[in-house]
This record gives structure tokens, sequence and C-alpha cells, in this order.
């Protein structure tokens, strides 16, 4: 389960101007983010519910009796090698993924975000310690990190997030570090730093806000593969620990069983395939949301 980070591709910095309609709604004139909004949801409520416990079935509860059982009326989704419903696992699954993905990907796009400013604005030497740093992440393999991370830490999903953070840090970076460049030669920023606007005044008011777009469509492909790096991480052995359900652990019990019982597979599988394409779905409406260049076509 070998996965590559991607970088969103920058759009062009340009003064902030507010839209003709809310980021929402531009979002939802666009087919593909209005699929990924509409089925991120969805899967954000079945994560709440799995959370809280209020669905039919105890995931952790066994019933062997009940033992691979295929779909029914009662296990909607069939049950597993131990009589654990794999609907209500898979939702808890999909929370634990969803956590690990949200925790991780805000602690990269806070840290590397203020990183590739500071490079971006600043330059000199600040930029040359940052861009050395980043090249040292950068020469590593993405998965590979990860795993030396999370095998120095150890198990849990705390773990998990922070080695998912120390690997795409540098990619926030990067996204952020290119538009400040433009921004921060721009004659608007010259002209409050003649003024003796304070940096973190100019910083925070005219520079992030300009920056900002290829940031968050950066954050939804983020996510993406944040859960896609947890589940395989679990798949390992070095993510989440059980019994808390995960579904790249789901993923890894079925191998014994996925000639007899399809459905202890196919599910949790299927429920990583969507959560991703959906995410990135998201993604590309936010990136033609966000274009400063929509407004000005016909």
């Amino acid at each position: 389960m070998s996965v590559l980070p991607t970088v969103a591709e920058p759009m062009g910095s340009v003064p902030a101007t507010p839209g003709r309609s809310s980021l929402l709604a531009r979002i939802w004139r666009d087919r593909n983010g209005r699929i990924g909004l509409t089925v991120i949801v969805l899967l954000a409520v079945i994560a709440v519910l799995g959370a809280l416990g209020v669905l039919p079935h105890d995931p952790i509860a066994q019933h062997p009796a009940a033992r691979l059982q295929g779909p029914s009326s009662r296990y909607w989704f069939g049950t597993d090698q131990f009589g654990r419903d794999i609907a209500a696992r898979a939702a808890v699954g999909i929370w634990t993924s969803l956590r690990v993905a949200v925790v991780s990907v805000a602690a990269a796009a806070v840290i590397g975000s203020v990183l590739g400013i500071s490079a971006g604005f600043f330059g000199g030497w600040v930029d040359q310690i940052v861009s050395r740093f980043i090249d040292i992440l950068f020469a590593f393999p993405a998965i590979l990190l990860a795993l030396a991370v999370v095998s120095a830490l150890g198990n849990g999903w705390q773990n998990t997030a922070i080695a998912i953070a120390v690997v795409y840090t540098p990619i926030f970076t990067r996204v952020s570090r290119g538009p400040t460049l433009t921004v921060g030669g721009a004659e608007y920023i010259k002209a409050q730093r003649v003024l003796g606007t304070p940096l973190p005044r100019i910083l925070l008011r005219h520079v992030l806000p300009n920056v900002s777009a290829p940031i968050v469509v950066q954050v939804t492909l983020a996510l993406s593969w944040a859960i896609l790096t947890e589940s395989a991480l679990s798949f390992l052995g070095l993510g989440t620990r059980p019994p808390t359900p995960s579904l790249g652990l789901m993923v890894s019990d079925a191998r014994n069983t996925v000639a007899t019982a399809w459905w202890t597979l196919t599910f949790p599988a299927l429920a990583i395939v969507i959560a991703v394409i959906t995410l990135n779905l998201l993604g590309d409406g936010l990136r033609s949301a966000l274009d400063p260049r929509r407004d000005s076509r016909p």
C-alpha cells in the first residue's frame, strides 16, 4: 500500500478581493466539488455515529455463533472471523482515519505554511535554512519516512498523526513559499513597508490571504493522502492499536478469510477508496472555486 503525496498546483497570487458568491456556493456549482462535498458530509455523519456508539451493534463485541455471516438485514456488511459487525467497525474505522487525517494535516499545514511564508517573505538566510531542511526531508521517500517516525514513536493514533505531519510539512512549505515570493515583491506590500506597517500585520492581512488558495486546496489533497497512509500503517501493524477498529487493520485481518468471506475485505477497502476519491474531488472543486481567474471567464 505504498503511496506518494501530491502537491497542489499553484494558482497564482493576486490581491484578495471579495467574491461574487460564497465559497460554499462556488464549490457547489462545480460538479466534482458538489459530489465531493456531499459524500464527505455523509462519511462524516457515519463516522460521528460510529464514534458515539449509537449503531445497532457494538464494533468490538465478539459473537462466535455469528462468525463469517454474509450481509443481511441484521448485519448489513456481514461479520468477521470473530463475529464482529463489519458495518459498525467500518464506521468507527472511518472515524479513526478522519481523526488522524485532520490532526496530522492541521499540524502540517500550520507548521509548513509558517515556514514557507517566512522563507518566501524574508528570504536570505531564513530561506536558505528552511529550504535546506525541507530538501533533507524530501530526500526520504514519503512512506519510508512515515514508517521510520512511527516505528520510533510506537503504535497509536497520536503517533501516527505525528508521523504523517512530519512527512507532509515540507509539502506545505513548498506550496506556500512559491506564492509568497511573488506576493512579497508586489507594490502594495512595498507600500505597506514604506508606511511602517508592522510585519505581523503585513503577513496576516496582506500576505496570508493572497497565498491561502493553494494551501486550502493542498489541505484536501493531504487529507486523502493521510487517510491512505494511516490505513497503510495500520495494515502493517504500526498504526491504530487493536481492538480499536481501523480500516487498514480490517483489510489486514481479512487476508485470511477473503477466499471464503469476500465481504470482510470488500467493505473496509471500499470505504478507503471512497474517502480518498471523495477528498480528491472536493480538492478539485476547491481549486475551481478559489481560482482568481474564475470571475473573469464568460
